[in-house]
């Protein structure tokens, strides 16, 4: 739950012709160039750190004093000007299919769910969390939190006004989509997904007790807004008979 901004994309290795009449696929390693995308981010990564520098954004103590002095702080970053920053980007392990059931998950969740909150008292949340620095039983860990700090952590995720969650664009950008899978599957040789079967209803739909699990049997039903009234009291013996 701490704050870490990040992107997920999904790039189709190919595209219909712009003639509809085949797929072209992608060559391998079509996504981005990893040496040239790793001398970008270096680029612009010092460069935004030198604009706060000037700006005296950044703050030094100590042994780093000196590097409050522009000439020291940019010779101090020579070094890292000519080492290679690394972009990690290989295949899954599993395939894609389990890129696309992680990120269908991912997509459609909160930060954190209810199973994972184990109690709050005193001003207090302590939660349920997985440390992958460990492997087996030991994963799960638990931690408490402050309230206000739980709170912090979890607004973190909540999207900025106006912020879409989720956009599409080529194959699945607006109402075409479905005529663009479509076209695809079909020049690509591949079955549409069958819709899913709509559960028969069952010939009794009356709950179950809550307490003995029977039916429960409808004795009166009430018109929309209209309060239903108490039965009549009956009226206390009194001794005598009505003529």
């Amino acid at each position: 739950m701490t704050h870490h901004p990040h992107v997920h994309m999904i790039v189709p290795g190919g595209g219909i012709a712009l003639d509809g009449s085949r797929w072209i696929s992608s060559r391998p390693a079509f996504l981005l160039p990893v040496r040239v995308l790793g001398k970008l981010f270096r680029r612009l990564f010092l460069t935004r750190l030198i604009a706060p520098h000037d700006a005296g954004g950044l703050a030094f103590v100590g042994r780093m004093a000196q590097l409050a002095e522009r000439r020291a702080f940019l010779r101090h970053l020579a070094p890292v000007r000519k080492k290679s920053w690394v972009v990690y980007a290989k295949a899954p392990f599993a395939g894609p299919q389990a890129v696309l059931a992680y990120l269908s998950r991912y997509t459609h969740r909160v930060p954190i769910s209810n199973s994972r909150l184990i109690r709050f008292d005193e001003g207090a949340v302590t939660l349920r969390y997985k440390d992958y620095r460990h492997t087996g039983p030991e994963q799960q860990q638990i931690m408490t939190l402050a309230a206000n700090e739980f709170i912090r952590r979890f607004l973190l995720h909540v999207l900025p006004k106006g912020f879409c969650r989720i956009r599409h664009y080529g194959l699945h950008a607006g109402t075409a989509r479905k005529t663009h899978l479509e076209q695809a599957r079909e020049l690509l040789a591949v079955a549409s997904p069958t819709a899913e079967k709509t559960p028969a209803e069952p010939d009794d739909i009356r709950p179950p007790c809550p307490c003995c699990g029977g039916r429960m049997t409808i004795i009166e039903t009430f018109e929309r807004w209209c309060l239903p009234r108490a039965p009549p009291h009956c009226a206390p013996p009194t001794g005598t008979t009505a003529p």
